[in-house]
């Protein structure tokens, strides 16, 4: 065995001789060009022990011809290069050509693309490697839990070497996966006859993911609809995909689809699939595909309803983004393949008026109540209001924050620095334009309308529209003339500018109290964290670790930084129900609040001047006012 590595090591470093001096040479751009033939890829996924893929690529070639493969860098959904987090984990490439190892060369210059060198007459390129997922036990910025002994979430860009110079919807592909013994699976993705998949587009490939498990549920969304919708829901234990109402909740799935329906007026899939992970073991969090959606939640989706509500409109976010981003998609957000850089200045489109839809259509179709959602629009509200970054950087520049401060990347100081904002300030955005809609046209006319028309053309289609901000411009003065470019860049360029004119315009006013709303009350059980930030300005884990400090507030005033551990409350060991009192108790007292702060290797008494109380976001109804809010959020 030995003797035979060393041997073949020995020929792979005289032929990678040619390589070594090459200078940078440009990729060939991808051209609206036929791939001649097909490639196969197989993925083995199932060594679970060591969270590894196998991955396997024959390849069609032309002998004699340089063929450069690529890494896809730049995902859709993503906005960003998120290649960059997973190309490290690309290991163990072999390149062959007739069984013959062949030399494969990193494009100095271009870290994504690998040159080879097939001889004459070479007819197929076979290609090798594993794909080292992360783990629990993997630490560091971007670590990603995709497989677990009871189930995991297959994303083909990360599992696929594609040849350079073709769009990536002329390139075509055969794809298979082998899964552990017993697991049942779901993706977008047409079966073969063989447990395969039926031949697809690469650009297909890469928009349908599949998950798989254990333990799984399918459910219908649409019984006996021509154009199918299921849940797939995968989890770590077959009672977390039970409950005693799971019937109920499983219904207002189904009216998620209708309200969609009623809204856009179109679909634009063949079949959809909610890919649904119920787990504490899989990576949290959502991306959007054309006929299917990742949906990774906690292991409370299903079994503990209440406390996971902060997090129902995942889904209908998701969703939307069949209609808004992978059907109309921004015009500098569509590429001919993963390697060619995204432009992100739409994104308060893309992403800004899909986390608007998402959070209607989650009280529409009863994920939330009309309370529930209100609460979450204070807190949305309450967010932009007291959020100091607002004087200095603009909302359209933060479009570009997943280029600037990717997700993945450890984020500190968002209330000065901002962070991906177009997300939820779009919210609001979005709100003003359409309780604007509404007030101009005498309640005739909706942004529902714009929806409508700007998102429900072309019923049935899956070719990607793209939009420009002049075609969004069009389409609201269709739905109703007025000046929506000034209006639309007001919003986008302006600094400090009042974020509540759709809040108030809506017949409603952002107040405080020392109760905390469902939305908040669901989210600080959700993800384990206590919110003091319009109190002291802090917000803090379980055990007392700062995750944020307000910018300019009391507790940033006193010292404190993110990743400071508050280790005593009034004398007393710290937990959350003791800051809490403390706080509540501050309008009584005239004593400073006192915590004992341990940072790095520092202990201090910080005494926090503090008397207002426990203080949380509401949305309070004014009388005399239309209640455009309440229209919004109704059922259709």
């Amino acid at each position: 065995m030995r003797t035979a590595f060393a041997a073949f090591a020995a020929a792979l470093l005289v032929a990678r001789g040619a390589f070594a001096d090459a200078d940078c040479r440009p990729v060939a751009p991808p051209k609206d060009q036929a791939y001649p033939g097909a490639m196969q890829l197989r993925v083995d996924a199932t060594d679970l022990d060591h969270r590894v893929y196998h991955v396997h690529e024959a390849l069609p070639v032309a002998g004699g011809k340089a063929l450069v493969l690529l890494y896809p860098e730049w995902l859709p959904g993503t906005h960003a290069p998120w290649g960059r987090n997973r190309i490290n984990k690309l290991a163990g490439l072999v390149v062959k050509a007739n069984g013959a190892p062949l030399a494969w060369n990193r494009d100095p210059c271009n870290v994504f693309a690998f040159r080879v060198q097939p001889p004459a007459g070479t007819t197929t390129v076979d290609v090798d490697f594993d794909y080292l997922s992360g783990d629990s036990g993997q630490a560091g910025a971007g670590a990603s839990h995709e497989v677990s002994q009871e189930l995991l979430v297959l994303e083909w860009s990360a599992l696929v070497l594609y040849p350079a110079g073709y769009y990536a919807s002329r390139i075509e592909v055969e794809p298979s996966v082998k899964l552990p013994d017993g697991w049942e699976s779901a993706t977008a993705l047409d079966t073969a006859p063989d447990n395969g998949f039926r031949r697809t587009t690469l650009e297909t490939l890469v928009d349908s993911p599949l998950f798989a498990g254990r333990y799984a549920k399918k459910w219908d969304l649409d019984a006996g609809a021509p154009v199918p919708v299921h849940l797939d829901a995968f989890a770590d234990r077959p009672d977390l995909l039970e409950n005693k109402d799971l019937d109920k909740h499983i219904e207002l799935h189904r009216a998620l689809v209708q309200q969609a329906y009623k809204l856009f007026g179109a679909k634009h899939y063949a079949h959809y699939d909610f890919l649904l992970t119920v787990s504490d073991n899989i990576s949290k969090g959502g991306l959007e595909h054309h006929q299917s959606s990742e949906n990774q939640t906690g292991t409370d989706y299903f079994t503990g309803w209440d406390k996971a509500m902060a997090m129902r409109d995942l889904l209908p976010h998701e969703y939307t983004h069949s209609w808004n981003g992978k059907f109309r998609r921004p015009q500098d957000l569509w590429t001919a393949n993963f390697n060619q850089p995204m432009g992100d200045s739409l994104l308060w489109v893309y992403e800004g008026q899909t986390q608007y839809w998402g959070k209607v259509l989650a009280t529409r179709s009863g994920l939330w109540s009309k309370e529930e959602a209100l609460d979450a629009l204070a807190a949305t509200a309450a967010v932009f209001e007291n959020r100091p970054g607002r004087q200095w950087r603009n909302l359209q520049d933060t479009a570009y924050d997943e280029i600037v401060a990717p997700r993945f990347q450890p984020q500190s100081w968002t209330t000065w620095r901002r962070s991906q904002d177009y997300y939820d300030e779009g919210v609001l955005l979005w709100l003003d334009v359409d309780t604007l809609i509404r007030e101009q046209s005498q309640g005739q006319r909706s942004l529902d309308d714009f929806a409508h028309a700007f998102f429900g053309i072309d019923d049935g289609s899956t070719t990607p529209k793209t939009y420009g901000f002049d075609d969004v411009v069009r389409a609201l003065n269709t739905v109703q003339p007025y000046d929506w470019a000034g209006f639309l860049r007001t919003r986008l360029d302006s600094l400090g500018r009042d974020p509540l004119d759709g809040i108030t315009r809506g017949g409603y006013r952002l107040v405080y109290n020392d109760t905390p709303g469902k939305y908040l009350e669901s989210a600080e059980k959700l993800y384990e964290y206590t919110d003091a930030v319009y109190s002291l300005g802090i917000s803090l884990n379980k055990s007392g670790k700062v995750l944020g400090v307000m910018w300019n507030s009391l507790a940033f005033e006193a010292g404190f930084s993110p990743g400071a551990q508050i280790e005593a409350v009034n004398g007393m060991a710290y937990d959350t129900d003791r800051l809490k009192g403390a706080i509540k108790a501050s309008p009584q007292t005239a004593a400073p609040i006192e915590l004992i702060v341990k940072d790095q290797d520092h202990f201090r008494v910080v005494q926090l001047d503090y008397h207002g109380g426990l203080r949380y976001p509401h949305l309070e109804r004014v009388d005399g006012t239309p209640a455009r809010l309440d229209d919004i959020l109704a059922a259709k």
